[in-house]
C-alpha cells in the first residue's frame, strides 16, 4: 500500500503551489527567520480567522484560515532549507497546528450557532473529533513503527476546504463542515486499516522465511 495514496489535494496541484512559494521559502532563509515563527504565526492567523467567523464575517474567516495554513507549509520548508529540523520543533508544529483547528472550529461553531444551524453546530464537533482522531492514529502508528500519512482528508485538506468554501458562501462552509465531518472520520479509519493491513504483511513475511529456512 503506497503512503501517498487517496488524497484528495492532486501531487501535481500540491507541488505546483509549493513551486510558486520556493521564491518566499527562499527570501525568508536568507533573512535568518527561525521556523517556529511560521508555526506561531500559523496559530495566530487561524485564531485571529476563527474570531472573524465568531462574529459572523465568513469571507474574511476564510482568508485568515487559509494564510495560516500557508504559514503550516512554509514552516516545515524553511526548517529543511536552512538545515533547523528538530524533533522540538516537529513536536511544536503538530501541537500548535491542533490548537489551530481547534480554535478554526469553535469559531466557525460560534458563527453556526449564533444563525440557528443546530445540526451543522453538532457536526462540527463530530468534524473536530474526526480531525483529532486523524493525527492520533498517525501519531501511534508512527510510535509503533509505521509510517501513516494515508487518508482522504488530512490537515491540509480540511483546511483548504473550509478556509476556501468560506470565501464563497455560507452554505458551502455548511456543505464543507458535513464532508469534513463525514471524511475526517473516514480517514482515521483508513489509517488504522492501512496499519492493519501493513502488520498482516509483516507476519506474512516472516512466516514464508521460516517456511524457507
Amino acid at each position: 500500500m503506497s503512503s501517498n495514496s487517496q488524497n484528495l489535494i492532486p501531487k501535481w496541484l500540491e507541488n505546483g503551489f509549493i513551486k510558486l512559494l520556493e521564491p518566499l521559502i527562499n527570501l525568508i532563509v536568507k533573512a535568518g527567520f527561525h521556523p517556529n515563527t511560521f508555526t506561531i504565526w500559523g496559530l495566530i492567523l487561524s485564531v485571529v480567522g476563527a474570531v472573524f467567523f465568531a462574529f459572523g464575517y465568513v469571507r474574511l474567516g476564510g482568508v485568515f484560515i487559509l494564510l495560516g495554513g500557508v504559514c503550516d507549509i512554509l514552516d516545515g520548508k524553511i526548517a529543511r532549507k536552512s538545515n533547523k529540523v528538530t524533533k522540538f520543533g516537529a513536536l511544536f508544529d503538530s501541537s500548535l497546528d491542533r490548537y489551530a483547528e481547534v480554535f478554526m472550529f469553535l469559531g466557525v461553531a460560534i458563527y453556526l450557532e449564533r444563525n440557528e444551524y443546530f445540526l451543522t453546530s453538532i457536526m462540527i464537533f463530530i468534524a473536530l473529533g474526526g480531525s483529532t482522531m486523524v493525527s492520533y492514529v498517525r501519531a501511534r502508528a508512527e510510535g509503533l513503527g509505521y509510517d501513516c500519512k494515508v487518508g482522504l482528508m488530512q490537515r491540509p485538506e480540511r483546511v483548504l476546504l473550509i478556509g476556501a468554501s468560506a470565501l464563497f458562501h455560507s452554505y458551502l462552509l455548511i456543505a464543507s463542515i458535513w464532508i469534513v465531518g463525514f471524511l475526517s472520520n473516514y480517514t482515521a479509519y483508513q489509517r488504522m486499516k492501512y496499519v492493519y493491513v501493513l502488520e498482516k504483511q509483516e507476519k506474512q513475511e516472516k512466516e514464508i522465511k521460516q517456511d524457507e529456512l
